[in-house]
């Protein structure tokens, strides 16, 4: 059994400890969904994610036999550390810029910095993929959630 089945093994029991925690949350009578129905969700689909993890890496393992490994990747600490930087300014601008403007440069600002953009045409792809995120980010808890997202102190948008 190799690192991605351990690892699969472990989001796998995260997975149903939590959702196991979801069947003590109550109904509310006022609504039709309760508060468990979409975490229910978020952690089924995990759990189902964790389990072909498992598998495929068990089955690889098979067909292999002693076969040797292949060669480790480089490790790259800097760009974790450069990603959480990233997401506490996002977490920090949100209440400043508000949900679309900080989600939208967030998401620039995560893929130049996983993946630099040479020339106007990347960067355009950049902008285009950051834009799409965004609505469809916005759209869908904003109008089919219902959710209200942080309205920017300084642009009211």
């Amino acid at each position: 059994m190799g690192r991605d089945a351990i690892t699969g093994l472990v989001v796998l029991a995260a997975s149903l400890a939590l959702y196991g925690g979801t069947l003590g949350l109550e109904q509310s009578p006022l609504v039709p969904i309760g508060p468990a129905f979409y975490p229910r969700i978020v952690l089924g689909i995990t759990a189902a994610l964790a389990a072909v993890l498992v598998a495929v890496d068990v089955l690889a393992h098979r067909r292999a036999g002693a076969a040797p490994s292949p060669p480790r990747p480089k490790l790259r600490y800097a760009m974790v550390a450069v990603m959480f930087a990233l997401f506490g300014a996002y977490v920090l601008a949100l209440p400043y810029a508000g949900f679309r403007v900080s989600t939208f440069a967030f998401v620039v600002a995560m893929q130049a910095a996983l993946d630099p953009p040479r020339g106007m045409r990347r960067w355009a792809i950049v902008a285009i993929v950051a834009l799409v995120a965004t609505a469809g980010t916005y759209y869908t808890f904003d109008s089919y959630l219902q959710v209200l997202l942080p309205r920017g102190r300084w642009t009211d948008f």
